[in-house]
């Protein structure tokens, strides 16, 4: 298949083309790193990269985003977008993510004068999203929404680009939305978070983990699969790694394993109070 074969790719070269300078966003996910990928490759385009590191962001993102960036000759900016250093943002309220975007989308700003753009696509419209917001405050595009490009079209792009790490790549929020909402975001608990879910995905060569931390529980979500093929012995097994890993970080909390659903450790109620 030929880019002219290609609609979508075409429709988003085109509003990149129109835009040829721009800052872009990286998180290391499929939706910016492939944007990044078709930008920069369009011949007389001028773009910067920009991906924040956090303990928010997990090292194999980070590790991702610099081998594309070798290889596709990205000018590539590391950045820290100071959230850590934003009370309202440790706070961990229901609209975290405004305040996560502010703090990304503000450094940026300060770092160029160009177009910052997302990799925002028309699937993510449907949810809510309060770092939307932030990026309408900051004058962020989003060209996969321009073009009306969904994730099953993103993913498609990108194996049409042979970007075969990228099209299959799993969804991976932040970590920080494995904590529960009003629980104050810590970095260590953090990168626990993160070692917890490699050290589970590596043991049950699972495709889908989540730590979530609650208020009066942990729980390893897995998908339904994986969860219904947990034997008795795996599932103590781990229950006792974990918790040892949890309790030498000072959390003693009861762990559980269910079934993965998306979003569970957000609590909309707390919109209201």
């Amino acid at each position: 298949m030929t880019e002219s074969d290609f609609p979508a790719l075409q429709a988003l070269q085109d509003v990149l083309r129109e835009i040829e300078h721009a800052a872009i966003a990286v998180s290391g996910g499929v939706d910016s790193m492939t944007l990044a990928t078709v930008a920069g490759r369009m011949p007389g385009n001028n773009i910067e990269i920009f991906h924040a590191l956090s303990p928010a962001v997990p090292v194999d993102a980070s590790a991702r985003v610099r081998r594309h960036a070798e290889r596709e000759s990205w000018r590539l900016n590391e950045i820290n977008a100071g959230e850590f250093d934003d009370p309202k943002y440790r706070d961990n309220p229901v609209n975290r993510c405004f305040y996560c975007k502010s703090n990304l989308y503000g450094t940026i700003a300060a770092h160029t004068n160009e177009t910052v753009l997302s990799g925002t696509n028309l699937d993510d419209l449907g949810d809510y999203r309060p770092g939307l917001e932030a990026a309408h405050r900051h004058g962020v595009r989003h060209p996969f929404v321009e073009a009306e490009i969904d994730k099953e079209t993103v993913r498609a792009i990108a194996r049409h680009l042979a970007l075969d790490d990228l099209a299959e790549l799993p969804a991976a929020p932040c970590l920080s939305s494995r904590v529960e909402t009003g629980i104050r975001i810590e970095g260590d608990q953090l990168t626990l978070i993160d070692a917890v879910e490699k050290f589970v995905a590596r043991r049950l060569k699972a495709q889908t983990v989540r730590c979530r931390i609650r208020r009066k529980e942990v729980i390893i979500e897995l998908g339904v699969d994986e969860l219904e093929a947990l034997g008795e012995k795996d599932r103590s097994e781990l229950r006792t790694v974990i918790s040892a890993m949890f309790e030498a970080d000072g959390i003693a909390k009861p762990l559980d394993f269910r079934p993965y659903r998306m979003g569970s450790a957000f609590l909309r109620r707390e919109a209201n109070g």
